[in-house]
């Protein structure tokens, strides 16, 4: 396997060399040390004087094949997006799915992501678009049942069989599997508590959607007793340090306490939030000094428009510190690392760090333009100042995916996915 050598690269305001091979950083030294070591054998050579080097960003929550459906519900309160989007998805197979995918990897890969947790149909199509772009997916069977017992066994069988045929193979491709069931109103009691417990037998991750909406909780409240959505998965077993909670928007004192109890991960998605006016007072400060891991993701394109975590870091700043008053709400190194270390964390991923001995999934960002010219911080240049079009090179999993900002195949992609969109109209 070829290594590669990233020459004169800034981190952290120093200049090092970067070595990389296996899949992972071998070595971090001063520039210009890389004469000593031995390159003997195949290595590409990056001269990255001018560049710095962050971790790849890790997109804790999409809908990756909704890269084909940007705008079809523009101007609708969430329940009525929810019931056209539902009624296009009746035309989806994996072709759709497929091609979609590899359109949101091409965006995700320029914008400088490199891991991403996924939920949707025809889940190993979107395997297959990642492992072929060279990212990593987090993504498995999704679950929605609408409460219908036949449903819910015939999607039990099938859930079991596809973890069977897949399991072995993803973990020699660094895909990870997880199990997905779309959230509390969407899913019947029992097949929620199954769904838990197979996720939990097989050491898997478990992603949905969870107290979106105001509608949600007072729906939950009325239905269960008075209790919250977090309260009443409580009640029944789900909670657990394996589940991944998109939205996480309205909560309670005590919903903030058994999410830090159980070890949960919830994950901030404020451009879609806001878009479909679900809210915007997401409790970080709040959820943070809980204990409880936030990360970050854009949801699917459908309802953000697009994939770009750096838009959704500055939009989490900006929001956090508006609706709180207070300027030093969401600090510049907490928001990277809800966009990095946070998000590895959560999937028990060896990445979100530039360190060796882990994973190389790395973002190499051109400083050459009027957005870093000021003496402030890198950070604040990078988050507040520029666009992801500053992402010169990207590696995932130590190969290069984009390099000089071309992307291989991405003409061709975009061809077949304007022929799959015809699927859908």
């Amino acid at each position: 396997m070829s290594s590669i050598l990233l020459k004169n690269i800034c981190i952290a305001g120093e200049e090092k060399d970067i070595l990389i091979g296996d899949r992972h950083i071998l070595k971090i030294s001063t520039a210009g040390s890389c004469v000593d070591w031995d390159l003997a054998g195949n290595i590409e050579v990056m001269d990255c004087t001018g560049k710095w080097a962050i971790p790849g960003f890790i997109n804790m929550h999409t809908h990756a094949a909704m890269s084909l459906m940007r705008g079809v519900g523009e101007d609708m309160i969430f329940q009525d997006w929810l019931k056209k989007i539902w009624k296009l998805e009746e035309n989806l197979d994996f072709d759709f799915v497929y091609w979609g995918a590899k359109v949101a990897c091409i965006e995700m890969i320029r914008t400088g992501t490199t891991t991403f947790n996924d939920q949707y149909w025809f889940f190993q199509a979107c395997q297959k678009a990642a492992a072929e772009m060279g990212i990593r997916p987090a993504v498995g069977y999704d679950i929605i049942d609408l409460g219908n017992p036949e449903e819910a066994k015939r999607q039990m069988d099938q859930c079991e069989r596809k973890y069977e045929e897949v399991k072995d193979q993803w973990k020699d491709e660094g895909a990870i599997y997880e199990l997905a069931f779309h959230a509390i109103y969407s899913v019947s009691e029992p097949m929620m508590i199954w769904a838990a417990d197979f996720a939990r037998k097989h050491d898997l991750p478990l992603h949905i959607h969870l107290c979106e909406t105001l509608k949600e909780v007072e729906d939950c409240k009325a239905a269960h007793g008075g209790l919250s959505p977090v309260e009443y998965l409580d009640a029944i077993g789900v909670l657990g340090p394996n589940l991944l909670a998109a939205h996480c928007l309205w909560l309670s004192e005590h919903d903030i306490e058994l999410l830090a109890k159980h070890g949960v991960h919830c994950i901030h998605n404020i451009n879609s939030n806001t878009k479909l006016s679900s809210g915007y007072k997401f409790l970080y400060n709040e959820l943070r000094d809980a204990g409880v891991n936030v990360c970050i993701g854009t949801d699917g394109c459908a309802s953000s428009n697009n994939l770009d975590i750096l838009e959704a870091m500055k939009t989490s700043a900006l929001f956090q510190k508006a609706w709180r008053n207070d300027p030093k709400a969401l600090p510049l190194n907490e928001l990277l690392d809800m966009a990095t270390i946070n998000g590895a964390k959560a999937l028990r991923l060896n990445s979100g760090r530039l360190e060796e001995g882990a994973l190389a999934d790395i973002s190499i960002v051109e400083t050459d333009s009027s957005y870093f010219l000021s003496p402030g911080p890198f950070l604040a240049n990078l988050v507040y100042s520029a666009h992801s079009d500053c992402i010169d090179s990207v590696i995932a999993g130590g190969k290069f995916v984009m390099r000089n900002r071309e992307i291989p195949g991405e003409r061709e992609t975009l061809h077949e996915a304007r022929q799959a969109l015809a699927k859908i109209k």
